[in-house]
């Protein structure tokens, strides 16, 4: 039977749907720079929200929290790395990412934007580039569905996890195959606004009306997973007193963002080089406030309700649980609404911008040069559908829990961070960097965050951080190593970098 929960809970995927539709329906989308990019007229306020949106997900509402429940404050370390990187990121990237993919082609995805850089005709860069977006991006998807799943099996206990990852999954492909980009990102807007409300609320209510012991802190808690093995939880892991691999883990989150693609790309859409500084205000106290929140919210939890979801294994449903105990069925159903929100805001965006780069950076320039502007819409639109099907097989596959979000996005975000990361910086900052330099770049990276996670995730550092600085060494290297650019690559670096440039 339909309680007040649920109801306001479906009528969230209505509106996204009407979104969808409308934006189908209206005619917006009609090439691929539309689709992909927006035609390259996001304000600042929805550029801003959406590209938060789009990097949280539902790892910002389950699985930090939850990690936070169950072993500490040491866990934090992830969310100060993630507030460095994304202030980073928007105040030295942002503006001149925007106006480098203007000067270089006026290029739509990242890969085709660092082979426009370099001004070259060769297409190794761009398949390599497109190969790492399509088995990364399709990992990250498959966290999104684990978390829907998650939300759905909680609200619908009837439900089993396969249906309700399959019901999941039909709405994010149907949204993201009507919509194109410009309903991504203007839902996200408003989905950005739902989860920063959402995650400020449980604090705020539970700061003005309970009386914390702050013993209960002390208490261990075990539970034993689905693998069988026994998981304890002690919270004694302060912020200060975390052992040095989760400090430089943690810090090594803030790398991922100069090469993480479903974020840099709202940089590309913005509408003007000059509207990227207040952009850059609205997202970074949206994720100061966004990350503070997520992780108090954890701490009150762990002496409210900590021995019920621990003993359990329930840390990643904290959000879920506190919003229950605190808010009336009508506005928990708004509050675990903004759940979905995130998982739908990171998937779509994740699945918007893998298809882009299978149709823009191989289909048609290695497989149908002569496709026409209507056939690479649709070829679009049928990758996100494939992508999805294949993360839908990848998150049956793996374990529940908090772990199994933090764990699929962890591996996704460490290929994409350090693939791309240094590239993307050299290519922004440095005037004598090569075609050959940012080939060695992102292979090296990606190649070391691979091997790394197979081979030496035993020693408790996180692979972005070995395999960002090989992509660096190995760019910096093969680059001073061959031929400087060509008059018509540092051309483009001058156009981008003058003065007064504001197009």
């Amino acid at each position: 039977m339909f309680n007040a929960e649920i109801i306001v809970f479906i009528l969230y995927f209505v509106i996204l749907f009407f979104v969808a539709i409308a934006f189908f329906f209206n005619g917006e989308n009609k090439n691929e720079k539309d689709y992909f990019l927006g035609g390259r007229r996001m304000g600042p306020w929805v550029a801003a929200m959406s590209a938060q949106a789009s990097d949280m997900s539902a790892w910002l509402l389950m699985g930090l929290p939850g990690s936070v429940l169950a072993f500490g404050f040491g866990q934090m370390w992830i969310g100060i790395g993630l507030a460095l990187g994304t202030a980073a990121n928007w105040i030295f990237c942002a503006k001149r990412l925007r106006q480098f993919s203007r000067a270089a082609g006026d290029a739509i995805t990242v890969p085709q934007y660092l082979t426009n850089r370099f001004a070259t005709e060769k297409k190794t860069l761009q398949v390599v580039c497109a190969v790492i977006f399509l088995i990364a991006f399709t990992v990250y998807v498959a966290s999104a569905f684990v978390a829907g799943t998650s939300v759905f099996t909680t609200l619908f206990p009837g439900i089993s996890e396969s249906t309700a990852r399959i019901i999941f999954a039909l709405i994010i492909v149907g949204y993201t195959f009507l919509g194109g980009f410009k309903a991504v990102c203007w839902t996200d807007f408003f989905q950005g606004i739902l989860m920063l409300i959402a995650l400020l609320a449980i604090p705020i209510i539970v700061t003005a009306t309970q009386d914390l012991d702050t013993s209960l802190l002390n208490n261990v808690y075990e539970y034993t997973d689905a693998s069988g093995e026994v998981v304890v939880c002690d919270f004694g892991a302060g912020l200060f007193s975390a052992g040095w691999k989760d400090v430089i883990s943690g810090l090594g989150w803030g790398l991922g963002y100069f090469g993480m693609p479903h974020i840099i790309i709202r940089f590309m859409s913005i509408e003007k080089p000059s509207m990227v500084k207040k952009s850059s205000i609205i997202a970074i106290v949206w994720v100061v406030l966004s990350l503070g929140a997520a992780c108090l919210m954890a701490y009150q939890a762990r002496m409210i309700i900590g021995e019920e979801l621990l003993t359990q294994g329930l840390q990643k449903t904290v959000f879920i649980a506190m919003a229950r105990k605190f808010f009336p069925p009508l506005v928990s159903g708004f509050l675990l609404a903004a759940i979905m929100a995130a998982s739908v805001s990171t998937a779509d965006s994740q699945l918007l911008v893998a298809s882009s780069s299978f149709t823009s950076d191989m289909y048609k320039p290695i497989f149908k040069k002569d496709a026409g502007e209507k056939e690479v819409l649709w070829m679009g639109r049928i990758a996100v559908v494939i992508i999805a099907v294949v993360a839908f097989f990848i998150a049956s596959s793996k374990g529940s829990g908090a772990q199994a979000i933090m764990n699929l996005v962890e591996n996704a975000w460490g290929v994409f961070g350090a693939a791309f990361g240094p590239t993307i910086l050299l290519s922004l900052f440095w005037r004598r960097f090569n075609y050959k330099g940012a080939c060695a770049g992102v292979i090296a990276g990606a190649l070391v965050d691979i091997l790394w996670l197979a081979f030496l995730s035993s020693t408790g550092v996180y692979e972005i951080v070995p395999g960002f600085i090989a992509g660096g060494i190995a760019a910096i290297v093969v680059t001073i190593a061959t031929e400087a650019p060509e008059k018509k690559v540092t051309d483009i670096y001058d156009e981008a970098t003058k003065e007064g440039n504001d197009d």
